[in-house]
């Protein structure tokens, strides 16, 4: 049997020995279409060099490319578990000739490495055309010999692709594999195509034409080649197997999934055990490419994917989190061709642990309400809108996972009503995504960069230098000069600022030139990530394109953003160092006057790992080692132990940057790609402090820090506030400490003298008696004892009640407690007297005198209160005049 693995390396080998480059597979979020979720095609990283917007690797490329379709137009999630060849995750195989190679060799190509290489039988074998394409049916009759019934012409769209309404397209060629007559289905073009017999395995776009906008095409003047082969379908066919669940990769991951649920893949179970190998892989390519789960966007989709396995899980009765136990299986079977899998482990299995035990807390209780929504129902019945939207937005159950645990009973789901609830409650809810809106402008930039090619930055060693203008911007579009007043974006052939990108702040300063020329630089952006923009105002003289100006960066802030920028490295290893190797960077602001730094972890920091992780960067700070800058391969970086951001799309060379002390193996402290500007040695930080750490997301923590001045600043006011405290408590800085807690000791004592002092007036005793309006009378022939007595607290009523109650022996007591200008007031009454009085009227009587209502409790001691304070005594009255009848 060939191995998955095996069958990805003789493709790529194949193609690489007919001069392809191999690239390698573009993460799956596209860097080049803010219209896609995910990458979807093994052609979308070559989008815009098929578009003529970017320049091609080389003449011919092949790759073997990381796929996911589960959210948007290409959205195959409901299928996956319940068919044979749908996946969230897949990998497309290709071979792409940028206005190389044409038809004839594509061909031959695929044929070569289909039957010779591969060793397919040809009769097992089906090629489709456009139906007038006749140019590639001839070449199938020549390079393969096939029948003319099996090179089939197909008339529809299937046949021909397009890149959109306008733009590249061509006719296509399937070529399908017939796994044998025991299974229904008929060939291409058929009545019978639907079935499953025949299988598409490989699709050659022959990218020919220019689609205009009023429906003509064009021939492109230089024709290309796209093809796409899915990994999973080719593996089934040469593992002799027709199911892609049964192919190796596949099998393993399956079987793992049965040792540690102990339940069989087979029968009922079947598509359970499927979705969760098939999610398992999608979700931990997306986390591995730096996608966590959210409530919107990628994130939201991730989280769709993650409880749906999960949801599949709790049918096999697994009864703890499973998810992220199969983690190590999928790394095994797949680490290897991609090593991002291997550095993302740590994380993957911990967010997929806790992800399952978040939603199993919830997965029972949205359960018990499908079930009781659907248990009058029968099969053919339809769930409302409402309740599966109440699921969705209660108890974070998507719409395709209440569908698909109503599916084996037969009951649909009203979509339309869904989709209106969802509109009701808000428009940010009812999209999970959106584009990011930069289509439109992005013309423009790539216009730019491939007239003048990329900005040449020349900051890392200057904060000054010359450049020739090779563009300008106003409102968007390009002009050809620009005056005083004029709010523009300017491009040179080569700048020192900085423009904003991977965290860092883009730079601020001037741009002059003798004749009087000068303007205001507010901000340096980064379009394409090749491009440095200067947004200016325009404060003296004009300026064209093609001249020469002088370029100044403001010196002052771009040192302050350096050192915050270097603290950020050293950060993100000292988390590392204390917190494990999981910690990875989510995000970050590199300012003039802050950082900000998130990283993942899945619970806040203690105070003794804030003060240790200080403590350390700044033992680093405090070394005033030199920092260093090397240029290396991508592989060679990440293989010498330099960290790599996940998802982030590195060059043929990246800048290695090294900071620190050496530990172990020699490596410094802090190893990193980064482009940024930095520190020419730590000591140039000055000093680091953090001021705040905080949740931003589920498993994402966020350090806000200062270094220098601010952090030097920060400290000073903090020690004039301890000096003004230290005044205030007559003590000195040192012996503040050791004074509040003493301070706060005599409080209690005070506070506890005065209590006793307080019950002591209430019960009438001592000195105090001859301060106290407590009496004890005859009333309606009864013993009554009333006060009123300032600051007691409601709290201390009834202790004091109960002394009053033994000291009468028989009759009844109240007291009226007052505080900031209301009252407390409670009545007892002694248990002979039960069946006559009920202190529960009594304190009604009080509380109405007191400009309140109600009050309660039981008929021998009830409480109340009242707004009035100022009326204890005409409570105390009311009462006796409730008990004189």
């Amino acid at each position: 049997m060939t191995s998955t693995n095996d069958i990805r390396r003789s493709f790529l080998d194949f193609f690489g020995k007919a001069d392809h480059v191999q690239v390698p597979s573009a993460p799956l979020v596209p860097y080049n279409d803010p219209t896609l979720m995910f990458v979807n095609a093994g052609m979308v990283p070559f989008k815009n060099v098929f578009t003529g917007l970017e320049t091609p690797p080389a003449p011919r490329a092949t790759s073997s490319q990381k796929c996911v379709r589960a959210g948007g137009k290409h959205n195959d999630l409901d299928n996956v578990g319940y068919t044979a060849r749908h996946h969230t995750f897949f990998e497309m195989l290709g071979n792409f000739s940028f206005g190389d190679y044409f038809k004839e060799q594509a061909i031959e190509n695929a044929w070569t490495l289909l039957t010779r290489e591969w060793g397919l039988s040809p009769d097992k074998l089906t090629a489709t055309v456009y139906h007038t394409d006749d140019q590639a049916f001839d070449l199938w009759r020549k390079i393969s010999g096939l029948p003319e019934d099996r090179i089939v012409r197909i008339t529809t769209s299937d046949n021909f692709w397009s890149m959109g309404e306008t733009g590249p397209c061509g006719p296509c060629s399937e070529i399908f594999y017939d796994h044998g007559d025991h299974i229904f289905g008929g060939p291409p073009g058929s009545p019978d195509e639907d079935g499953d017999r025949f299988v598409e395995i490989w699709n050659l776009v022959f990218m020919q034409f220019d689609q205009q906008a009023d429906g003509s095409r064009r021939e492109l003047p230089s024709p290309s080649i796209d093809t796409g082969m899915g990994l999973e379908r080719i593996a089934a066919v040469m593992q002799g197997v027709h199911n892609n669940y049964d192919t190796d990769t596949f099998k393993a991951l399956i079987a793992a999934s049965e040792r540690l649920t102990g339940v069989s893949a087979q029968g009922d179970h079947a598509a359970s055990h499927r979705v969760i190998a098939d999610h398992l892989r999608s979700t931990s390519f997306l986390m591995a490419d730096g996608v966590l789960p959210s409530n919107e966007g990628r994130g939201y989709v991730l989280r769709r994917i993650m409880r749906r396995a999960m949801r599949h899980a709790h049918l096999l009765g697994s009864s703890e989190p499973l998810m992220h136990r199969l983690v190590p299986g999928l790394v095994t079977e797949m680490g290897q061709a991609y090593p991002e899998l291997v550095r993302g482990q740590a994380l993957i299995e911990e967010v997929l642990e806790r992800e399952e035990t978040q939603f199993r807390k919830t997965l029972d209780k949205g359960l018990k309400l499908l079930d009781e929504a659907t248990g009058e129902m029968s099969e053919g019945a339809e769930l409302d809108g409402e309740t599966a939207f109440k699921l969705y937005d209660t108890f974070g159950f998507p719409y395709d996972l209440t569908e698909d645990a109503l599916r084996a009973r037969g009951i649909g789901v009203d979509r339309s009503g869904f989709d209106a609830a969802m509109t009701r409650q808000k428009e940010a809810a009812r999209a999970a995504w959106k584009g990011s809106g930069e289509a439109a402008s992005g013309e423009v930039w790539f216009d730019i960069a491939e007239r003048a090619g990329a900005t040449e930055f020349t900051g890392y060693s200057s904060t000054s230098g010359e450049g020739t203008i090779v563009s300008i911007l106003k409102d968007g579009a390009e002009v050809s000069e620009a005056t005083v007043g004029d709010e523009v974006v300017i491009l040179t052939n080569q700048t020192p600022f900085y423009g904003e990108s991977g965290g860092q702040t883009g730079d601020s300063g001037t741009i002059s030139k003798p004749e009087g020329f000068a303007a205001v630089v507010n901000d340096t952006s980064k379009p394409l990530g090749r491009l440095h923009a200067h947004h200016a105002t325009i404060r003296a003289g004009h300026v064209a394109v093609g001249e020469n100006i002088q370029l100044e960066v403001d010196a002052e802030r771009r040192a302050q953003i350096r050192a915050n920028h270097s603290a950020t490295h050293l950060v993100h290893a000292a988390l590392r160092n204390r917190l494990g190797d999981h910690v990875t960077q989510k995000g970050s602001l590199v300012a003039e006057d802050r950082l900000r730094f998130d990283f993942s972890h899945p619970k806040g920091l203690t105070e003794e790992d804030i003060s240790a992780i200080e403590a350390e960067v700044n033992a680093e700070i405090r070394a005033n080692e030199p920092v260093s800058t090397r240029l290396m391969s991508p592989d060679d970086a990440v293989e010498a132990g330099a960290l790599a951001l996940f998802g982030e799309k590195y060059g043929d060379e990246v800048r290695v940057l090294s900071m620190g002390r050496a530990g172990g193996k020699g490596k410094s402290y802090s190893v990193e790609l980064c482009g940024g500007t930095h520190v020419k040695a730590t000591g140039d930080i000055g000093v680091f402090r953090i001021i705040s750490e905080s949740a931003v997301s589920s498993g994402v923590r966020r350090i806000e820090a200062l270094t220098g001045e601010a952090a030097r600043a920060w400290l000073v006011d903090r020690e004039d506030a301890l000096k003004a405290a230290a005044g205030a408590i007559r003590a000195t800085p040192e012996e503040v400490p050791a004074r509040i807690s003493a301070l706060l000791e005599e409080r209690k004592r005070l506070e506890k003298e005065l209590s006793e002092a307080k019950k002591a007036l209430a019960l009438g005793g001592g000195g105090a008696a001859a301060n106290s309006d407590a009496t004890d009378e005859q009333v309606g022939g009864l013993k009554f004892s009333g006060q009123v007595i300032e600051g007691l607290s409601p709290k201390e009523l009834r202790p004091l009640l109960d002394e009053a109650k033994t000291r009468l022996g028989s009759g009844v007591a109240v007291i009226v407690a007052v505080n900031e200008g209301k009252a407390s007031i409670a009545a007892a009454v002694t248990e002979d007297l039960l069946g006559q009085h009920s202190a529960v009227d009594f304190v009604r009587a009080g509380v109405e005198a007191l400009g309140g209502k109600g009050g309660g409790g039981r008929p021998d001691m009830a409480q109340g209160g009242g707004p009035d304070g100022s009326k204890g005594k005409d409570a105390i009255t009311a009462i006796k005049a409730l008990i004189a009848g």
